[in-house]
């Protein structure tokens, strides 16, 4: 069954995330960040940050905290075995650094089909701000696999 494309602009609950240092640090050296602007405190502020910076695709880590990220996928009938990880992508409007805390907040932006159907796309934006301001969009698909669109 095709994915409704009425379900472009709906929205998630907004979840709230405080940046630590602890899991800045980890996913530092998880990614290979060598740079100790990542790692240490000091070596950060030397380099005119106020606290660790956040390093490149941290927030699609904090965003993935949402407590009920599939939710709105079982809601519109998508088996959770038939997804895959199709994009994701980062606009960046301004630093973010341990200690900040951040709101997220996403919305379906597109849906359409490829291969006859066999491959739908799931667009969602999401918009992180701190104290309001819009810190950095996210923008991610999801590939739904319709093994019976195929046949």
């Amino acid at each position: 069954m095709p994915i409704d494309p009425s379900i472009v602009g709906t929205r998630t609950a907004e979840h709230t995330v405080e940046v630590e240092r602890g899991r800045l640090r980890f996913f530092a050296k998880a990614t290979g960040q060598a740079d100790p602007v990542y790692t240490d405190v000091e070596a950060a502020k030397a380099a005119g940050h106020r606290d660790l910076p956040v390093p490149p695709t941290f927030l699609f880590c904090l965003n993935m905290e949402e407590p009920h990220t599939t939710d709105l996928l079982q809601r519109i009938g998508v088996d959770l075995r038939t997804i895959l990880h199709g994009s994701q992508g980062f606009t960046y409007h301004s630093l973010v650094h341990a200690g900040d805390t951040l709101t997220f907040s996403t919305s379906i932006t597109d849906v359409y089909a490829k291969k006859g159907g066999a491959l739908e796309f799931i667009v969602r934006t999401t918009e992180v701000t701190r104290d309001g301001d819009l810190v950095a969009e996210l923008a991610g698909a999801v590939v739904v696999r319709n093994p019976e669109a195929a046949k």
